[in-house]
């Protein structure tokens, strides 16, 4: 079996760009990421003022997946708890990929579970991200982790001009039990929060 067992998770690091670059302009050849996209995420990655995390998913030589997060501040409802204002920190899921040929896996639930890990350490109260109507099998991953439809960015994906459904889970500490880990391989090598 592929994808559950065999990848290995590790944080991404720039040596890991064109192998990611290759997937996901596999994956999404109308609108990939370019590789200054890439570059500039990592570069908010690591040390203590980090603000991203990106890792990938590692096959033998092969990265069959990635996913990445960013937080910042955000306005909540009614005020963070325990910052008197209404600031909250928050996190937004900016990509996840895996092979074709890994799809039905798990990885990408793995990938997700990483990410929400992620947000929890960065004490974010509320996840957010944007996916493509068309994309269900995407939509059904996040709904599983709890994630709620809030609203539709209309045209949001170009050149396609296709809609994106923006999505929230709260509280992403619920949704990653730290008790039952994925399967103890956790992301290697990561310095503070990334």
């Amino acid at each position: 079996m592929t994808g559950t067992e065999t990848a290995v998770l590790r944080e991404m690091r720039w040596w890991d760009i064109d192998s990611v670059l290759e997937l996901e302009r596999d994956l999404f050849p109308e609108d990939a990421w370019s590789r200054g996209m890439f570059w500039s995420e990592l570069a908010h990655a690591r040390g203590p003022g980090a603000t991203r995390c990106y890792v990938v998913a590692q096959e033998g030589d092969r990265i069959v997946g990635y996913a990445g997060l960013t937080t910042s501040g955000a306005e909540s409802d009614g005020g963070g708890a325990g910052d008197g204002g209404g600031s909250v920190q928050a996190a937004d899921v900016q990509t996840i990929a895996v092979t074709r040929d890994h799809w039905g896996t798990g990885l990408g639930s793995r990938l997700l579970t990483e990410l929400l890990r992620a947000a929890t350490a960065f004490e974010c109260a509320e996840v957010l991200l944007e996916c493509r109507v068309d994309n269900v099998r995407a939509q059904k991953l996040y709904e599983r982790f709890g994630f709620e439809t809030i609203g539709v960015r209309r045209g949001y994906y170009q050149p396609g001009n296709v809609d994106a459904l923006v999505m929230r889970l709260t509280d992403p500490s619920t949704s990653v039990n730290p008790a039952n880990p994925v399967d103890g391989n956790g992301v290697q090598g990561t310095e503070t929060n990334g």
